[in-house]
């Protein structure tokens, strides 16, 4: 899932800033249409039914959609921050996996690996998805528009819960609620499942009840977590797990005060965490029997119940915020923060639950009949002639301007989920990297325009070849050693990988390697390093050999340096491929680096071959 770049790669920074500029433009542009044609509809039938008196929303479900909808849309704007593009693969799903079993691993890479592969495409999908998700929380209060936010919120967050967050790191050991297990996008999956309840389930108090008893379970299933001694929770000293979470928090990039304060925390840690974990411990579980007390209540809570209902959300919401701010360091600082962690969503989904199973305030007193009639006259007299004219335009005209405000607006925040979903499916589904990745580890490589020097050797069969034979193709030419078990196999896939995406255009397109070693350089060596790395099953692969003198002759025009290592006879080469027009002439030079080695550096550097090969045919 690694793709081998510094999470500060300039390269990928600058295309990864292009992109959100490029779609945010292009969001911009469809939100300005569709508010045109929908203002303009309203002039189109003035008299139209604009829908009738919708319920108010139940207050608890207000506080979920609200609260989660502006945490969507902060995600969304962490995820636009440079590092994400390069660095979130390395610096943030692989470790959230570290420890975990074999199948999560497995099941983590193989989600990561679009990111891994498309780094800014993935990215920009991110942020969209996410600012979206917001704004549509925001702006559909009721109805079906606003219950769809909620699934979507729930397939969105499973699918961060799973692949980015590696199950919330529950499967590895020394999971702790303290810093964010079971992962803070497994709330915003059950925020997303209660908003996307109907309005007839708020009616009374049941949902309320029971995501407080839900809460109240989680909370006793952490302070067991906590409890557990083969967690190493209640150890001491400076190597303590309660120790090591704030001393690692305390280097994060961070402001100097806040930074200062973690770390003389860190430090308290190590000398009382027997102490410290005995209070976590008890908090949490007296949380959890607090919540589960009050959703066992079964009429609206008074008195007492209220009070103490009262009393333990708050008592709750503190101790979070103490979590939130000294262990887990409000979770976004240093670049590559996706979220702020576990506690914010934990506070709105207690305080929600509080708040669904409270007693309203008594409503307003309805007018008199009398005085109803009085205010709606006037409107009434003035409907009158629009309603008489209403009913000659097209049906779709009256639905059109029958929409409501908000229903626009979440229409529209759909489309920016759209904008980062159609995306990040394409990117999934293409196993072909991003040519930017090679660009940015091999560096900017301007075009040429050169005479290919000529050369005479033998391929792996012993049938003489020479560069000018391959006249009227597009040669892609390297240099390989056949003994090297570094980055000669590296680029061996990549011209493999590259052979398999000219597939269709294979006739046109000749794939030629020179042997870079003066020791080992005969037809057998030659023909084994085809059969390992699978090159004997490419067409028109020639991989050239000849004696030390010829092939020295070859390397000199071609920049190509070669140094004897202590072990062995492999040779120490710079790496180098060169694509070659029809024509002759030198047009591109490759200085391959595949950093790593890893399958989407090698894909990405086979993805540039390929589309520069490409580039030529279409040309000719």
């Amino acid at each position: 899932m690694n793709t081998g770049l510094s999470p500060n790669d300039p390269a990928i920074e600058a295309a990864f800033r292009a992109a959100l500029l490029h779609q945010g433009l292009i969001a911009a542009g469809a939100l300005a249409l569709l508010w045109l044609v929908w203002g303009t509809s309203r002039n189109w039938v003035p008299g139209v039914a604009r829908g009738g008196m919708d319920l108010p929303e139940p207050r608890g479900r207000r506080v979920l959609r609200i609260g989660f909808g502006v945490l969507w849309l902060f995600d969304g704007l962490l995820q636009a921050q440079p590092q994400m593009a390069a660095g979130l693969p390395s610096q943030v799903i692989t470790p959230a996996a570290q420890g975990s079993p074999a199948w999560v691993l497995h099941l983590v890479n193989w989600g990561g690996t679009a990111w891994a592969y498309h780094p800014v495409q993935a990215a920009a999908a991110a942020v969209w998805i996410q600012a979206g998700l917001g704004l549509w929380l925001l702006f559909a209060p009721r109805g079906r528009w606003s219950r769809l936010a909620g699934v979507a919120s729930v397939v969105w967050g499973l699918s961060v819960w799973v692949f980015g967050e590696a199950f919330g790191s529950v499967f590895a050991p020394g999971a702790s609620w303290l810093t964010g297990a079971p992962g803070a996008a497994l709330l915003y999956v059950a925020a997303g499942v209660f908003v996307a309840l109907p309005f007839t389930a708020w009616r009374g108090r049941l949902p309320g009840r029971v995501l407080l008893g839900v809460v109240g379970v989680f909370f006793l299933g952490m302070a067991a977590m906590q409890a557990w001694p083969g967690n190493g929770f209640w150890r001491g000293g400076s190597g303590s797990p309660l120790a090591s979470m704030a001393a690692t928090m305390a280097q994060t990039p961070q402001p100097h005060v806040i930074a200062r304060l973690v770390a003389n925390f860190g430090t308290f840690t190590a000398g009382s965490a027997f102490a410290l974990n005995l209070v976590v411990v008890i908090v949490l579980a007296a949380g959890g029997l607090a919540f589960g007390a009050l959703a066992m209540v079964s009429g609206p809570p008074a008195g007492v119940v209220l009070r103490f209902g009262r009393c333990a959300v708050i008592a709750s919401a503190v101790f979070c915020l103490a979590v939130w701010v000294l262990f887990q360091d409000f979770g976004f600082f240093g670049g590559l923060g996706t979220d702020p962690n576990s506690m914010i969503p934990a506070i709105l989904l207690f305080s929600a639950a509080y708040v669904a199973v409270a007693p309203e305030a008594a409503p307003t007193a309805a007018p008199e009949p009398a005085q109803a009639e009085a205010l709606t006259e006037p409107a009434a007299a003035t409907a009158a002639p629009a309603a008489q004219r209403a009913g000659q335009e097209p049906a779709w005209q009256r639905a059109l301007a029958a929409v409501s405000l908000s229903s626009v607006a979440a229409f529209g925040a759909l489309a920016i989920v759209a904008l980062g979903a159609v995306p990040l499916g394409a990117a999934s589904a293409n196993r072909t990297a991003d040519p930017i990745i090679a660009e940015s580890l091999a560096g900017y490589s301007p075009p040429l325009q050169e005479p290919a020097p000529d050369f005479r050797l033998v391929n792996q069969d012993g049938t003489p070849a020479s560069l000018s034979s391959f006249r009227g193709k597009v040669v892609l030419l390297t240099f390989l050693d056949p003994v090297c078990t570094t980055d000669c196999t590296f680029m061996g896939q990549e011209f493999l990988r590259a052979g398999n995406l000219l597939a269709a255009d294979r006739s046109r397109v000749e794939f030629v390697g020179v042997v870079a070693n003066p020791v080992y350089y005969s037809q057998a060596v030659v023909r084994a390093y085809d059969q390992q790395e699978g090159l004997s099953a490419l067409p028109d692969w020639e991989y050239l050999t000849g004696t030390p003198a010829q092939l020295e002759q070859v390397w000199k025009p071609y920049g190509i340096v070669g140094e004897s290592l202590p072990a062995g006879a492999m040779i120490a080469h710079n790496d180098l491929a060169y694509v070659i027009d029809q024509s002759g002439q030198i047009r591109q030079e490759l200085d391959f680096d595949p950093g790593p080695g890893t399958s989407a550096s090698v894909a990405s550097f086979a993805s540039l071959l390929a589309n520069d090969a490409h580039q030529f045919l279409r040309a000719s």
